[in-house]
């Protein structure tokens, strides 16, 4: 398989409302954890940072350009892989624990992580078998109800779990824009990780559907409006919701 170069590991597009599309071109879709770069007055956001076999830092210019909040919507592998480059962490209280600690169980990467998952593979002296995330120990933990403050705009925490136990989104009421995780997106849903809780999933996608929502930016695949949103969790109800 074809190597890549370090230089064309990310792909970057504006999205609109101070919202940048980071990604990583030659990952599958599916295993391809979308990165988003927002952009405040007096800080900017990171929601995930993608799988780490890449420096971010070094490649995206965008994420050190200003003070900057690393938040984890959950703990898998392909959105923390680079948390451990951003001084400044934030991952819901229950899944902390996992950050200081990772390992290939608890970041689920040794159910995931093989040549399979790339269309060219990482550059260096990459072995799948030897693929780990490094720590990244949290400075907040975040809970429901709690507020990402950028300075010109509010981020409100929400606690959804069942995809994972501290899987969040992040909601702006002012926008309608969520960052949803891997809660919610457009296309096949993941509940077979060792910590996913059906029950949870059920309920946590019922709040989901009651958002009033301009546009969703999930964990994969391309973002999505209010109509498509609640096709999916309809669809995920109706199939799950016994």
């Amino acid at each position: 398989m074809q190597i890549a170069t370090p230089e064309t590991w990310y792909q970057t597009k504006s999205v609109g409302a101070g919202v940048t599309w980071i990604w990583e071109p030659h990952i599958k879709p599916y295993y391809r954890c979308n990165i988003w770069h927002v952009r405040g007055r007096d800080q900017d956001l990171l929601v995930d940072s993608g799988m780490g076999v890449v420096s971010l830092r070094e490649q995206v210019k965008l994420v050190t350009e200003r003070p900057l909040l690393a938040v984890a919507s959950h703990s898998h592998f392909d959105h923390i892989g680079n948390h451990h480059e951003f001084p400044d962490r934030a991952i819901h209280i229950s899944e902390a624990h996992i950050l200081v600690r990772p390992d290939r169980y608890n970041t689920v990467a040794d159910d995931y992580v093989s040549d399979d998952i790339f269309t060219a593979l990482p550059p260096g002296d990459w072995d799948a078998a030897r693929y780990d995330v490094q720590p990244a120990p949290a400075q907040t933990y975040l809970d429901e109800g709690e507020f990402i403050d950028l300075g010109d705009r509010s981020f409100e925490v929400l606690h959804l779990p069942g995809h994972s136990p501290g899987s969040i989104a992040l909601y702006e009421k002012a926008t309608g824009i969520l960052f949803s995780g891997d809660v919610i997106y457009d296309g096949p849903l993941a509940y077979e990780a060792y910590h996913t809780e059906m029950q949870q999933y059920v309920n946590s996608m019922k709040r989901v559907l009651e958002l009033s929502v301009s546009i969703a930016h999930g964990g994969h695949f391309d973002s999505f409006g209010q109509e498509k949103l609640r096709e999916i969790a309809r669809t995920f109800l109706a199939e799950h919701d016994r």
